[in-house]
């Protein structure tokens, strides 16, 4: 019997071996395994390894944002106590930091400067402190040259970028025709600043050569596997020579999961000085040198007929990106399958600016694409003197309106009817201005969620040991969203043993490749390797047992069949083993696959300050065999939360004389606090999805951002009559605009 049981998911798997639930874990709302770890401050975290001999090393960023450094003047700060050494590397550093699931090197060489904050240098010391010190004061000479750096000034200069994960353009009918021949239609502009991911744990990275020439980066990442080939390429050696450890990840949302600039740095700077090194970013660097999400400029335009049906849909979008940068905000992704209409215009073009890298944040596309499909689709019912939801059960697609390939699964229009009733949405008046408490204006909001479902290439080993204890152990990661949970309640599960009785090690590149935490694939990709290794178990033990698998029932540790009972570790002998290895397949071709969900919104504006206040929220999803109640939901809770930010808050704003970002800390760039978050209600619908994968659940973490926002600004035209076309709903775009008082 092979020891690795590979899919490719080129056909549905109808039957489930989670089916059963027998052991009774999967599924169920259960603590977070490694809670008390992170309550306790056990949890080691990449910039906490205590390392015998560290260094410290200081980032020093560029104080310009375009033309060429000329000097790294080391000599202005050697003789501060307690300064090794100043190393700069303006070939190997990085410009800048690399997206995510890239196995290619970063771009490198930053001698040439793109960008305001740009690192050039690391500063070494024996503390923090004196590192710190020499940090400001180093001395850097530069020549500026002229930059672009007015998103205004040049949205008229733009290029097509090359696909990423849709084209950049498509075309289907005729959208000018469409809305010439409409009964109805609209055409409106919204726009979107740049966003940051503002995790609380920095990026960070502990840099340690060997005698052989081989590296140990202990780094917040999200993506080992792949990291670990940009790391290995970015330096000039052997993929082999390269290991990443991320145990633990205080969040990323995208922001970690390429390799940033602090980790070439440490690792130059450890070779140079034949020492570890430790480089943390400050709060301003992380904002100011690792990735943004793009501002979009986005055109939504939505046609229907006579009879309310949806003719055309156009949605171009203007996103920006460094020079030469291929990736652009795929705003459109969801919109390519979400509405229908035989008529369909979906571009996207880039701005080419001197401003920090846009990549990937939390649902990149959907988060900021549909806050301008949904409000505008908001205004197409308005003007149609439609509701939403009755809109939605008009024009709910069949089948993907552009593949014409069957959806995978589709409860879009059953979270709307029971968000609906459970939020008590037949309540809402639909003109606009009329509800008031006291000086308070209120409006209710709809919007509908959805997000592409991802399965990744990933591996996992799962192990039996003589005491019929289990390991699970996969370079996957956990990012804050349940992963060591997730995979041990599914081991666990199949396995027949309580959650305690299974141990799950993650984050290391000695361990089985996996796709990382991203793209919400983490627990259908990674979760379907640990399944196809439980399977290969069962079977074996089955064997030991003397009957067929499907005669085999596990539970609490414990093997049953034919009438004997026996504990689990009798049947492994000094211990068994088994690899599971997931792959996408045809699956992925021939049917649509998502997750959907709809937002509920209830607001309150004041009449006199135009303070905006969310008042209730409710999300209904609908993603597939939910895994953990509790950790989905808060992930939900966690998405909604970045959908109040991006509706009322977040604003990265850029100097457009030089690019520096003004806001770059968490004082002055506005995220969500708790007395911004009300309580937020999250349901799921009960689903199963044959064509993801063996588990049967798709993505969650990025579904609850999706729309969410559009829901908010819903409700804000719906309390006020005032429709603010220019993301975040700030109470400048709102005063003059309301009535008297």
């Amino acid at each position: 019997m092979s020891n690795t049981n590979s899919l490719k998911m080129d056909k549905p798997v109808p039957a489930s071996l989670l089916d059963s639930g027998s052991q009774g874990i999967i599924g169920r709302p259960l603590d977070r395994k490694e809670g008390p770890l992170k309550v306790t401050g056990q949890a080691t975290y990449s910039a906490e390894y205590q390392i015998p001999n560290l260094a410290y090393g200081y980032l020093v960023g560029t104080k310009f944002g375009r033309g060429k450094v000329t000097k790294v003047d080391a000599d202005s700060v050697r003789a501060i106590p307690g300064v090794i050494d100043v190393v700069t590397d303006f070939k190997t550093f990085l410009q800048n930091s690399q997206q995510g699931g890239e196995t290619s090197a970063p771009t490198q060489g930053v001698q040439d400067v793109h960008y305001f904050g740009e690192i050039v240098a690391i500063v070494l010391a024996e503390s923090y402190e004196a590192a710190r010190d020499a940090g400001i004061r180093l001395k850097v000479e530069y020549e500026e040259a002229e930059g672009r750096f007015d998103f205004e000034a040049h949205k008229d200069e733009t290029t097509k970028p090359p696909p990423n994960t849709i084209p950049a353009h498509f075309k289907q009918g005729d959208v000018e025709k469409a809305m010439a021949d409409a009964a109805i239609s609209v055409d409106v502009t919204y726009t979107t600043p740049s966003q940051n991911s503002s995790a609380m744990e920095p990026h960070a990275s502990i840099a340690v050569w060997d005698e052989d020439g081989a590296l140990t980066l202990y780094g917040s990442y999200q993506m080992p596997t792949s990291d670990k080939s940009q790391l290995a390429k970015s330096l000039g050696v052997s993929d082999k020579k390269v290991r990443i450890v991320a145990h633990y990840i205080g969040g990323g949302f995208g922001s970690k999961l390429g390799i940033a600039p602090e980790s070439v740095a440490a690792a130059v700077a450890a070779k140079q000085l034949g020492r570890p090194v430790k480089a943390v970013m400050t709060r301003p660097q992380v904002f100011e040198t690792t990735v943004r999400r793009s501002n979009t400029e986005q055109r939504v335009r939505f046609s229907v007929d006579g009879a309310g049906k949806l003719t055309g849909v156009g949605h171009e979008t203007l996103t920006s990106n460094l020079p030469g940068e291929g990736f652009f905000e795929p705003t459109g992704i969801g919109t390519h399958f979400a509405y229908s209409g035989e008529n369909r215009l979906i571009n996207h073009d880039l701005v080419e600016l001197d401003w920090l890298l846009s990549g990937s944040m939390r649902a990149p596309g959907e988060a900021v694409g549909m806050m301008a499909t949904e409000a505008a689709l908001d205004e197409l019912c308005h003007k149609l003197g439609v509701d939403p939801i009755d809109f939605w059960k008009q024009n709910e697609p069949s089948e993907d309106p552009e593949e014409k390939i069957p959806f995978s699964t589709r409860q879009l229009v059953r979270c709307l009817e029971e968000g609906a009733e459970k939020f008590g949405w037949s309540k809402r008046n639909a003109t606009p201005g009329q509800v008031r408490d006291g000086e308070w204006m209120i409006g209710m909001g709809v919007a509908i969620a959805v997000r592409t479902n991802m399965l990744m290439e990933s591996s996992a080993k799962v192990a039996i040991d003589a005491n019929g204890r289990a390991t699970v152990s996969s370079a996957m990661t956990d990012i804050g969203t349940g992963s060591y949970t997730i995979l041990g309640q599914i081991a666990g599960e199949l396995l027949g043993l309580p959650l305690d009785q299974v141990s799950v090690v993650l984050g290391d590149t000695d361990l089985p490749d996996a796709a990382g935490s991203g793209g919400s694939w983490g627990a259908g990709s990674s979760g379907s390797a640990v399944y196809l290794a439980c399977e290969t178990l069962r079977e074996k033990l089955a064997k030991a047992m003397g009957c067929d698998p499907e005669a085999l029932t596990l539970k609490d540790g414990q093997a049953i069949a034919d009438n004997r009972q026996v504990a689990l570790g009798s049947l492994v002998g000094d211990g068994i083993e088994a690899i599971g290895s997931i792959a996408p397949g045809k699956m992925e071709k021939e049917r649509k696959q998502s997750s959907y969900g709809a937002h509920f919104v209830e607001v309150g504006v004041n009449a006199t300050t135009g303070e905006v206040r969310v008042r209730r929220m409710l999300g209904v999803f609908s993603a597939g065999r939910i895994l953990n109640a509790k950790t989905a939901r808060s992930q939900c809770l966690g998405g909604m939360t970045f959908g109040i930010g991006a509706a009322l808050t977040e604003d990265l704003v850029h100097d457009p004389r030089n690019g520096k970002l003004v806001n770059h800390d968490l004082g002055e760039y506005h995220v969500p606090v708790n007395a911004d978050v009300p309580q937020i209600e999250v349901h799921f619908l009960e689903e199963r999805d044959q064509f993801a994968n063996p588990i049967h659940a798709k993505g969650i973490g990025e579904l609850g951002i999706s729309g969410c926002g559009a829901a908010i600004g819903n409700a804000v035209f719906n309390a006020t009559g005032i429709r603010v076309r220019d993301y975040p709903i700030t109470v400048d775009k709102l005063l003059d605009h309301l009535p008297p008082v």
